[in-house]
């Protein structure tokens, strides 16, 4: 649809608009949409797959059907482009390439549930909650895992679940004040105080860290 002269300019524009950007790009003659050539987004994931994503369209024929104009600052009627923007194409398919990319173990900042608090026993709830209220006051996603289970049901259970991070309460934690940390990367770390924990974990969300 539309003239060659139009699809030549409306290319040589978005060529133009990555070759400003500094973007390394291949063209695919004869590619595009029937209404206009577009700029299509390639994500590669861990094992060096391409999936095509975000798109950038140039629609060149809507605006002519529906007749579109505006008036332009020296008061004549102009025809407008329209620009289709698409960020991550199928968000199913993006969170799809997401979680294999990342073999289901997302970096902190980016997992559902950042932390998972494990009370050793019933005894030890209470303690628990304040722990996972002060760790979500502080903008963690924190989840309570206070069922009648073994704690070792408990941590197997997170690590499943690829949680970054495990904080476990017990007698000796109760009595000191702090909590025992279990992470991803290296598993049973010791005993903390939970505002060392808070800001080591916070760290992390701030700054992105992807390991």
């Amino acid at each position: 649809m539309g003239s060659d002269g139009a699809w030549e300019m409306a290319t040589e524009g978005l060529r133009g608009a990555l070759e400003d950007m500094g973007v390394k790009y291949v063209v695919n003659e004869g590619d595009g949409a029937f209404y206009g050539p577009k700029i299509d987004f390639h994500l590669e994931d861990s094992i060096g797959r391409t999936w095509q994503c975000g798109t950038i369209q140039l629609d060149m024929q809507m605006p002519e059907r529906f007749d579109l104009e505006y008036i332009d600052k020296d008061g004549t009627k102009k025809r407008p482009v329209m620009i289709h923007r698409v960020c991550f194409g199928s968000i199913e398919r993006f969170i799809g390439i997401l979680i294999e990319h990342f073999a289901g173990m997302f970096p902190t900042w980016l997992a559902p549930v950042q932390v998972k608090v494990l009370p050793i026993s019933e005894k030890f709830i209470e303690y628990a909650k304040s722990v996972e209220a002060k760790l979500e006051g502080a903008g963690i996603r924190a989840a309570l895992d206070n069922r009648d289970e073994k704690i070792g049901f408990k941590i197997r259970e997170a690590r499943n679940e690829r949680v970054p991070y495990m904080v476990i309460v017990g007698e000796k934690d109760l009595e000191a004040n702090k909590v025992s940390l279990r992470s991803r990367a290296i598993g049973e770390e010791g005993q903390f105080d939970l505002s060392d924990v808070i800001s080591r974990i916070s760290d992390e969300i701030k700054t992105r860290k992807t390991c």
